[in-house]
């Protein structure tokens, strides 16, 4: 699932090719992902791009005095063209979910598109963004001036929750999911299942700082990147995401995973929980 590093990169690059020039034609491709009708999607045709930015992980196009939301979900991407192709896309025929051709460069535009069978992409039309329900429920930007060490203690005191799972509450913060807080507990070599509201001042302290360097520094790898290259980069400067088995990079323990109905999430004994394995119950019925 693309996240607050890739979303920015995406908004930054799209915002350099878009901004001052008018959308010649808005597809629908896949109807189902189209969450709105009043804008129509019609209504973006012959507007002027003013910007592309980001609420959390949703990309905002403002386009005349509307705004086309997108949120990428978990297979969701966008892709830039200078030609996009000139037969009309067939709906439900591949991964095009929606199809935006620009009046100039001629013939260029962005194609959204979602792969897998559990289809989750959102296109929104709004008069504003608050009007996105996801958008509306955002807390605070880990990014933003606003997101001080004060803030974060003030988020973590009375939440009895684990950790990792408000790290990843886009109520709470917005932009990290499941990929960058592994990255940031691992960071902080701090278990995924500490209750936050236990713990200590300088754990807030130092969790707020690598919260800050990780996100930061992952924008800053994929800062001017070509978009294709994004996912990549994405995967080759995660350290324990993903790498079930490896060898931690920091310690050299063996990674090790615990699973969820629909997600997992990785970390390093070692760095992170004493050398004690977390339980894994869903590991464990399956060995049985």
């Amino acid at each position: 699932m693309p996240e607050l590093p890739e979303v920015q990169a995406l908004a930054a690059f799209l915002d350099e090719h878009l901004t001052g020039h008018a959308v010649a034609a808005a597809t629908p491709v896949a109807i189902q992902a189209l969450k709105t009708y009043d804008p129509p999607l019609s209504a973006l045709e012959g507007q002027v791009v003013s910007g592309v930015g980001r609420h959390g992980k949703f990309l905002d196009f403002s386009v005349g005095d509307i705004h086309l939301v997108l949120h990428l979900a978990r297979a969701g991407w966008v892709r830039w063209q200078e030609e996009l192709p000139t037969t009309p896309p067939r709906p439900g025929k591949g991964p095009l979910a929606l199809r935006v051709r620009m009046a100039e460069p001629a013939g260029s535009g962005i194609d959204v598109t979602e792969y897998g069978t559990k289809k989750g992409l959102a296109v929104y039309v709004v008069r504003d963004p608050a009007e996105v329900p996801g958008i509306a429920r955002l807390g605070i930007d880990p990014l933003s001036a606003q997101f001080t060490l004060e803030t974060f203690t003030d988020l973590l005191k009375d939440e009895r929750r684990q950790i990792k799972g408000v790290l990843r509450d886009q109520s709470v913060l917005a932009g990290i999911g499941n990929a960058y807080s592994d990255e940031i507990l691992h960071a902080a070599r701090m278990s995924p299942f500490k209750l936050a509201a236990k713990l200590t001042p300088e754990e807030v302290a130092d969790l707020y700082q690598k919260t800050l360097s990780t996100l930061g520094d992952a924008v800053e790898r994929s800062r001017g990147l070509p978009m294709k290259d994004l996912k990549s980069e994405k995967k080759s400067g995660l350290r324990v995401h993903a790498r079930t088995g490896e060898k931690c990079p920091v310690c050299g323990d063996t990674i090790r995973e615990v699973s969820f109905a629909d997600s997992s999430l990785q970390y390093c004994p070692t760095c992170q929980t004493g050398g004690k394995p977390l339980a894994d119950r869903r590991m464990s019925k399956l060995l049985k």
